[in-house]
């Protein structure tokens, strides 16, 4: 396994990449409840849309390569994908 911190900016969600012989898992820790969440992946981005009071925010992310699945526990997205 190698875990690479990708990215943490002031307020954003911190990203962290796992790379595996067989895949990858992105994931990004949101604070956010799964209700709240959707994502959504198009090629290697990921969009996250999270539903709240006023206008939702949306975020997105880069992906290391096409998504096969996507989840939302405890307030974390995890992407994960096949090499």
């Amino acid at each position: 396994m190698n875990p690479q911190q990708t990215r943490s900016t002031g307020d954003g969600p911190l990203l962290r990449r796992f790379e595996y012989e067989d895949g990858w898992i992105v994931a990004a820790d949101l604070g956010a409840d799964a209700e709240n969440v959707s994502v959504d992946t198009v090629g290697e981005t990921a969009i996250v849309v999270i539903e709240g009071d006023g206008e939702p925010i949306e975020s997105e992310f880069e992906l290391p390569g096409a998504a096969a699945s996507t989840a939302v526990a405890n307030g974390v997205v995890t992407v994960e994908g096949e090499r």
